[in-house]
């Protein structure tokens, strides 16, 4: 079945927000909407609704029109087999001891590593994408200094691969939080499929807002690898809920903001352990002081 999608741009959240609601109320009505925030520092936000009709063109000029937002751009998307498309581009990768895989790759696990199944079908948040991986390799160096934290959380889970990460290495029940009713489901599968079913407890949280996180506190070590403002925005929480002495792995920050979260991050207590650049975005380690 063919699909369309429906892009357009617009300025300030809210607007796209306010665009997005709007469009889900069109005829035909699209089957998926999504806001994202367009991480250059314009505070230009996109707004996509997805359709399996072809949508109302004249409607969504005159929405786009409404909210200052650029025309929309749409697309018409030829059938395609997403899943066997990823298992053929998706190769294993190694951040250090961990290794994440595919069930179609089963039979490449080196010995000796801490082998992750993320199937294709959820392959958001896997470990292909350099902000995953370089949080995996600040989680190794931390494992190889000798830390041992007990208490620990992921927050903005996705897949749970951190989480699931932390727990195949660290004795203790692992929190994994997430603002996507669909990504904690998503994570649920995916701890069963790992065998860590008692091991890390998914839960649906904006933040550490949510009373199992916020009982857990203070925590020893934090992953959170979500986006800038995002990140700048827990600040104060970060300060709130980690040990004095704890540890946050940061990351889905470009190269050119990490100057920025490094600021936020430093004038809110926490001080920058260390950064490692990969392509073009950055993870960061911070401490609590």
């Amino acid at each position: 079945m063919p699909t369309w999608t429906a892009l357009t741009q617009t300025a300030g959240r809210e607007a796209a927000e306010a665009l997005a609601e709007m469009g889900e109320d069109l005829t035909p009505e699209p089957v998926g909407s999504g806001v994202f925030e367009i991480e250059d520092g314009s505070d230009r936000w996109e707004v996509g609704l997805y359709f399996t009709e072809a949508p109302d063109e004249i409607a969504l000029t005159l929405m786009a029109a409404a909210f200052g937002a650029d025309p929309f751009i749409i697309s018409e998307l030829p059938e395609v087999d997403w899943v066997a498309h990823v298992k053929r581009e998706l190769s294993p990768v190694e951040a250090g001891r961990f290794f994440v895989h595919g069930s179609h790759d089963a039979d490449k696990v080196p010995a000796g590593s801490e082998a992750l199944l993320i199937e294709a079908a959820m392959a958001f948040g896997t470990g292909h994408h350099s902000t995953t991986k370089g949080c995996l390799l600040a989680l190794d160096r931390l494992i190889e200094s000798g830390a041992t934290p007990e208490r620990i959380v992921d927050i903005g889970c996705g897949t749970a691969v951190l989480a699931m990460a932390a727990a195949r290495v660290f004795p203790v029940v692992v929190l994994a939080g997430d603002i996507d009713p669909l990504a904690v489901d998503v994570a649920k599968a995916n701890v069963i499929a790992n065998g860590l079913d008692g091991r890390v407890e998914c839960v649906e949280a904006v933040g550490f807002d949510q009373p199992l996180i916020e009982g857990a506190a203070p925590f020893d070590l934090v992953f959170a690898n979500i986006l800038k403002q995002p990140l700048i925005d827990l600040v104060p929480d970060m300060a709130r809920y980690i040990a004095r002495g704890g540890k946050a792995i940061l990351s889905g920050i470009l190269t050119t903001q990490a100057d920025e979260v490094t600021a936020a991050y430093k004038a809110g207590g926490l001080e920058l352990d260390r950064r490692d650049d990969y392509g073009e975005w950055s993870t960061l380690v911070v401490t609590r002081i």
